[in-house]
């Protein structure tokens, strides 16, 4: 395997941008209609795809609109300081779920709901 890319099914690409460049403090290396990508550690990548892409590029599945306000993925991020990462995601409009706080498999974590509904966890080790 060379490279994990995880996209997520946005539903205004170009307010999905602002939001993950505010909240990853990035921006994006691939930005082109219908397709952009952040670099994340160890080699992933996120990757942002309007709601109407997927539809054309593979028409059999249900549109994801039909999911808006159902959690459909988790970006769970392990950082250094993820108070600040939560800070940034809440003061570019995310809803927060849970401030950080210890877990029980040992590690501090606070979630978030991004504007699409997807949800975000920053988390540090214990």
């Amino acid at each position: 395997m060379k490279t994990a890319h995880f996209i997520l099914y946005v539903m205004d690409p170009s307010k999905s941008k602002v939001f993950y460049t505010q909240t990853l403090g990035l921006e994006p290396y691939l930005d082109v209609p219908g397709m952009m990508e952040f670099s994340l550690p160890g080699g992933a990548s996120l990757g942002l795809m309007p709601e109407r892409g997927i539809q054309r590029l593979l028409p059999d599945l249900p549109s994801p609109s039909r999911g808006s306000g159902i959690p459909r993925a988790e970006l769970y991020l392990e950082v250094e300081d993820p108070e600040a990462f939560h800070a940034r995601a809440l003061q570019a409009g995310a809803r927060e779920l849970s401030p950080l706080l210890p877990r029980d498999w040992g590690q501090r974590v606070a979630y978030s709901l991004d504007p699409d509904g997807h949800v975000l966890a920053f988390a540090l080790a214990l």
